[in-house]
C-alpha cells in the first residue's frame, strides 16, 4: 500500500465561470448562437442539451476537438443518463461515421490523432470504466480501425493500451491491500475487548513527535481514496474507495480514543491527549484538514470528553483554538475560511509542502450532495442541465486536482503499519475502559458499566 503512486491526471484548464459569465472560451463552440443543433448556450456558455447533442458534441471532426473541461464533466456526469459501455458503443459508432466522411488524408492526420486524444482522455481520467469487458471489447475494435496502415498511430495505441491495463493492475492492488488491511484489522479487534493492564504499545512509543506523526497521517490521506469509482447510472454498486476513505475517517477517530482511553494512569492520559492536540496542530498547518477532524471527533467522543479529572491536567487552549477552526456553525464558515487560504496557497505554491490541502472529506461529500440534489438533471423541456455539471465537475475536479500532488514527507513504515493495523476498542469497550479510569458519575453511567461488564 505504501509504495503505490498516485495516478496521474493530465492538467486542465480552468472551468468556465457559469451563471451569465462570459468568461468561458469563445472559440471552443462550433457556434455562438443561442440554440445550435439541440445545444443551448448562454453568452457562449453551454448550459444544456438533449443528450444526443452532447454526445455527439463530444466526437471530434476533422475541425474539431472538445474541450478538456468539456470532456471531463461530461465524461462524469453522463453516467447518470446513460451506461459508460452504452456511451462508448455510441462514440465509436460517431468516430467511425466521421472517419468515413473525412478523405484519407484528413482520416490519417486529423481525425485519428483527435480520436485517439479523446480514448486517452477517457482512459486515464476513468480507468474504472474499463473494467467492462464491453468497455474493453469497443475500445479494442476502434484503435484498431485507427492503427492499421499506420506504424506512428499503432504504437501511440500500444502505448495507451499499456498505460491503462498498468493503470487497472494498480487500483487492483490497492484494493487488495485495503482489503488485506481490513481484514487484519478485523481479526485482531478482539485483543482489545477490556483494557490491558500493562501496554505493551501505543502511539507514544512508535512515534513520540508530533509533526512526523502529521506527516504519516497526511501520506495515508494522498493515497486513501479516489473519486474515479462513481455509480453508474442504474447501479447500486458501492464505489469501495469512497468506503475506504470514509472508513480511514472513522478508524483514525476510534484509534484516538482507544489511545487516551486506554492509559491506566491519568497522567500518561493527559500526555496522549496533549499529544494528540500537537498532532492535530500540525495536521492544520500542512493543510489535511480530514486528518485534523478525524482527531477532533476522537478526542470529542463521549468515552473520552467524560474524562474530566484526565482533562482537568490537560492545557486545552491549543484544543480550543483547533476546535473554533473547525467549528460546524454557519455552515463550517471557519473551516470553509481555512480551505480557501490553504487552496490558496497550494495554487501559489513553490514547493510541494505548500501544495497540500487533504479536504473535510465528509463535508465534501455533502457538498457534492446538496449540489446535486438541489438541481434538477434534466430541464422541463428534457434538456440535460449542463449548468449544473459544471459547477459538480468543478468540485471534483478540484478534489483530484489536490489528490495527484506529491507527498513530500519521508514515508516511516513502522508509524505507517501501527496507523493502519494497531487494533482499536469498538465503542462499547471504550466506554468501558472510560469507566475503569474515571469511575460512573450517574446512575445511568452505573447502569451501563454494570451491563458492559457482564457481557
Amino acid at each position: 500500500l505504501y509504495i503505490l503512486q498516485q495516478d496521474k491526471m493530465p492538467q486542465t484548464p480552468p472551468f468556465p465561470v457559469m451563471y451569465g459569465s462570459n468568461g468561458y472560451n469563445k472559440n471552443l463552440y462550433k457556434a455562438k448562437e443561442e440554440d445550435y443543433e439541440g445545444l443551448y448556450y448562454h453568452e457562449n456558455n453551454l448550459v444544456s442539451g438533449s443528450l444526443e447533442a452532447l454526445i455527439e458534441h463530444l466526437v471530434p471532426t476533422v475541425a474539431y476537438f472538445p474541450d478538456r473541461t468539456y470532456i471531463f464533466t461530461f465524461l462524469l456526469s453522463s453516467r447518470l443518463f446513460i451506461h459508460p459501455y452504452e456511451l462508448m458503443s455510441k462514440v465509436c459508432h460517431l468516430c467511425v461515421d466521421q472517419q468515413r466522411l473525412a478523405d484519407p488524408q484528413a482520416r490519417v492526420r486529423k481525425i485519428a490523432p483527435k480520436i485517439l486524444q479523446l480514448l486517452t482522455e477517457w482512459t486515464e481520467t476513468f480507468p474504472y470504466d474499463f473494467r467492462d469487458e464491453r468497455m474493453m471489447k469497443s475500445l479494442k475494435e476502434l484503435t484498431h480501425r485507427l492503427s492499421t496502415g499506420d506504424e506512428l498511430y499503432r504504437k501511440a495505441v500500444q502505448q495507451m493500451t499499456q498505460t491503462l491495463i498498468r493503470k487497472l493492475t494498480t487500483l487492483s492492488q490497492y484494493e487488495e491491500a485495503l482489503a488485506k488491511i481490513n481484514s487484519s484489522v478485523t481479526d485482531r479487534l478482539t485483543v482489545l475487548k477490556t483494557k490491558p493492564q500493562a501496554i505493551q504499545r501505543d502511539i507514544l512509543t512508535i512515534c513520540s513527535d508530533p509533526f512526523t506523526l502529521a506527516q504519516q497521517l497526511t501520506h495515508i490521506e494522498l493515497v486513501s481514496g479516489t473519486l474515479h469509482s462513481s455509480p453508474h447510472c442504474g447501479d447500486h454498486k458501492k464505489a469501495s474507495n469512497l468506503e475506504a476513505y470514509v472508513e480511514w475517517f472513522n478508524r483514525l477517530s476510534y484509534l484516538v480514543a482507544t489511545e487516551i482511553c486506554m492509559p491506566v494512569k491519568k497522567k500518561h492520559r493527559a500526555r496522549v491527549i496533549e499529544f494528540f492536540i500537537d498532532v492535530a496542530r500540525e495536521c492544520f498547518n500542512i493543510g489535511n484538514f480530514n486528518s485534523l477532524m478525524a482527531i477532533i471527533t476522537g478526542m470529542n467522543m463521549s468515552p473520552v470528553s467524560r474524562l474530566k479529572k484526565t482533562w482537568g491536567k490537560v492545557k486545552t487552549a491549543k484544543f480550543d483554538i483547533l476546535e473554533h477552526q473547525m467549528d460546524p456553525s454557519s455552515n463550517f464558515y471557519n473551516y470553509r475560511t481555512a480551505l480557501r487560504g490553504a487552496t490558496q496557497r497550494s495554487i501559489t505554491a513553490h514547493s510541494s509542502r505548500e501544495k497540500i490541502v487533504i479536504p473535510f472529506f465528509s463535508l465534501l461529500i455533502k457538498d457534492i450532495y446538496f449540489l446535486n440534489e438541489g438541481c434538477a438533471n434534466r430541464l422541463p423541456n428534457g434538456h440535460v442541465n449542463f449548468e449544473k455539471f459544471w459547477e459538480l465537475a468543478k468540485q471534483v475536479m478540484e478534489f483530484m486536482t489536490w489528490k495527484k500532488v506529491e507527498c513530500p514527507f519521508d514515508r516511516d513504515r513502522k508509524i505507517l503499519q501501527y496507523l493502519l493495523t494497531a487494533p482499536v476498542f469498538s465503542e462499547d469497550a471504550l466506554y468501558l475502559a472510560s469507566y475503569e479510569s474515571e469511575g460512573p458519575e450517574n446512575n445511568m453511567e452505573k447502569d451501563r458499566w454494570k451491563s458492559l461488564r457482564c457481557v
